[in-house]
């Protein structure tokens, strides 16, 4: 009359576990690409400033916001069309 202690089943990752967690990656891949145009813009026009402030003068910073805007589109579009 020895009972036999059960072992417990090791638990298997549930359905609603695992599609959590796919929201929350989609989730973060959203955030990623909310941040990477916002802050390309910035480093353009800090790099543009810069560089109106070292040559003396006035309209380098335009063209930095443009190239910002530029790469910030070009690496918010990569990171949408990437698959993981």
């Amino acid at each position: 009359m020895a009972e036999q202690e059960q072992k417990p089943e090791k638990e298997k990752p549930s359905t609603e576990r695992s599609e959590s967690m796919k929201l929350l990656i989609k989730a973060e891949r959203l955030t990623q690409i909310a941040f990477v145009l916002p802050a390309a813009v910035l480093i353009g026009w800090g790099i543009g400033a810069l560089l109106d402030k070292w040559l003396h003068t006035g309209w380098i910073y335009i063209v930095g916001l443009v190239l910002g805007a530029v790469a910030g589109m070009v690496e918010a579009v990569r990171q949408a069309l990437r698959e993981d």
